[in-house]
């Protein structure tokens, strides 16, 4: 599925259902995920790291950190994870860049995502202290958002999408 980047940006909308009988060929994913590489970050620090959990035993033991259903269907879920002493810190005010990075990394994967044909939901929601046990991350390791990743079910909910008008969100200096 080839769009310009206006259509892609305003037909990607978070998926609640999907199909797990179609699983998610690797070539597929490969390429998601190599849009989050690509992202640009503070001072190119890159403090992140995708990981991809699809194996039936990892879902198992992950899925309980978000208890929607629809989130069970999912063949794939990406947890998008850094490391705040890895991230550009502002000297001024010691302002760190992590949650920006990682916002910018996470948005090219959910528009590549919807570019391939592959839906997702970004979450935030999730339980942090149980993902950080069955992770078994270190302390400075911080989960910041997780989406199933997968085709859609024909059922799947999806809400309209809605936003502020233009000139509501835009002024001109």
């Amino acid at each position: 599925m080839t769009m310009d980047f206006h259509q892609l940006v305003a037909s990607r909308k978070s998926v609640r259902g999907y199909d797990p009988s179609r699983p998610l060929p690797m070539e597929v994913l490969t390429r998601i995920l190599d849009a989050g590489r690509l992202a640009p970050s503070a001072k190119n620090l890159q403090p992140w790291k995708f990981l991809i959990v699809r194996s039936p035993g990892m879902l198992d033991t992950v899925r309980p950190c978000y208890g929607r259903e629809w989130f069970r269907q999912a063949p794939v879920i990406l947890i998008v994870k850094g490391d705040r002493n890895a991230a550009w810190v502002r000297d001024s005010d010691s302002w760190n860049s992590l949650e920006t990075d990682l916002a910018i990394a996470m948005d090219h994967i959910v528009l590549a995502a919807q570019s391939e044909g592959v839906a997702t939901c970004w979450i935030s929601a999730f339980d942090p202290v149980l993902l950080q046990k069955v992770l078994n991350l270190t302390p400075d390791e911080e989960v910041f958002a997780l989406t199933p990743l997968g085709y859609a079910s024909p059922d799947a909910e999806t809400r309209p999408k809605s936003r502020k008008p233009f000139d509501e969100v835009v002024e001109f200096l």
